[in-house]
């Protein structure tokens, strides 16, 4: 299964994978715009992985079969504010 990689210019850390190169036919259009001009990363054969980075190969695999194709996030980051108050046993 291949699956083409592209770049957010808009969004750090955020890629998004489609089934061909260069069509997004089946991304919406308020998922595109939010995205903004993609920027191609890569081709890649999702069959021949074990595992991908930070995202669920599996989950690649199936969002692109049901919908054609998968949004990656960049990973929630911890607020360094809310864990100094729980270490302090300050609560809101």
């Amino acid at each position: 299964m291949l699956s083409a990689v592209y770049k957010s210019k808009k969004k750090a850390d955020t890629y998004l994978y489609v089934e061909k190169r260069d069509d997004f036919s089946k991304v919406p259009e308020p998922l595109m715009a939010t995205f903004g001009q993609p920027s191609f990363v890569m081709l890649i054969n999702l069959a021949k992985r074990e595992q991908l980075g930070t995202a669920d190969l599996e989950k690649v695999k199936q969002e692109l079969a049901e919908k054609g194709f998968y949004l990656q996030l960049p990973p929630k980051q911890e607020s360094l504010l809310d864990e100094f108050r729980k270490q302090n046993g300050v609560t809101d």
